[in-house]
């Protein structure tokens, strides 16, 4: 099988002769690319990107610096949404991201639009991330995790094993998901989340400490938590007595009300609404 010649911006990349890399591809310094993987015509790859072999990046698509593609993955196909109507969405891809086995990642469905991926994220065996996502970075998504479109993930949070989450949905920053949830309303930052559907269950603790947030900090969450799920407030009166406690000088506080001025799903429900 023969490759076509990409446009390249180094001669120091590696492309096995079994690889395919269409005419147009533009392939940075240092990349490997291996036996009967397949590069896009449209496809920029930043230096020092890895694509094991029968890996695929296609459709208008711009990785960044040292991400990495093991067998099968297929990054930047064509959107599943039935709404596509053509034009050239897209999807851009931030460094050093790790897209395990068969992991899928869709561009967005609208002309000019793009999924959006960070920086540093691992997508594990399976994971999938639908059109129109945008995920920040330092995210972990275990393997078979899926995420419909519009889905928003913020800085480092995790998602358990075969966890679904509802388009539109923002998972927060230093969340946890339990693997299997079920994701129908947003997970404010800082929490556990679990089930079917899946309810907040507390302060992701463990993952705070691990993250070197201090006691203080610690406490400070902990009081959001008892705010917005064992006061009896609805959630306006949550966010309105936050605001009085924060003095909008509080940097959690801060973040949760923000999250909360972003969401339209609403708040996942917590275990004493259950």
């Amino acid at each position: 099988m023969q490759k076509d010649e990409p446009t390249t911006s180094s001669q120091a990349a590696k492309i096995h002769p079994t690889a395919i890399v269409e005419e147009g591809a533009k392939i940075g310094s240092n990349c490997i690319i291996g036996p009967y993987a397949f590069v896009g015509s449209e496809v920029t790859l930043g230096d020092g990107c890895h694509l094991h072999h029968h890996a695929t990046v296609d459709g208008f698509t711009t990785l960044g610096r040292n991400c990495e593609l093991f067998p099968y993955a297929c990054v930047g196909l064509k959107t599943q949404d039935l709404k596509y109507a053509g034009g050239k969405p897209g999807l851009k891809v931030g460094d050093e991201n790790v897209f395990r086995e068969f992991s899928t990642i869709h561009t967005a469905t609208d002309d000019g639009d793009f999924t959006i991926i960070g920086h540093r994220n691992y997508f594990l065996a399976y994971t999938h991330v639908a059109h129109d996502c945008v995920i920040g970075n330092d995210v972990i998504m275990s393997n078979n995790a899926t995420l419909a479109g519009h889905v928003h993930v913020e800085d480092f949070a995790i998602l358990g094993g075969m966890a679904g989450v509802h388009q539109f949905c923002r998972i927060g920053t230093r969340t946890m998901i339990g693997g299997c949830s079920k994701v129908e309303k947003d997970i404010p930052p800082f929490f556990i989340a679990d089930g079917q559907p899946a309810y907040v269950r507390g302060v992701n603790v463990v993952g705070l400490q691990r993250a070197n947030y201090t006691n203080e900090q610690i406490s400070v969450i902990k009081t959001i938590y008892r705010t917005l799920y064992r006061d009896g407030l609805n959630r306006t009166q949550a966010l309105e007595k936050l605001a009085t406690i924060g003095d909008g000088t509080n940097r959690e506080i801060e973040i949760i009300r923000g999250f909360a001025a972003k969401s339209s799903r609403g708040f996942a429900s917590g275990s004493k609404d259950r």
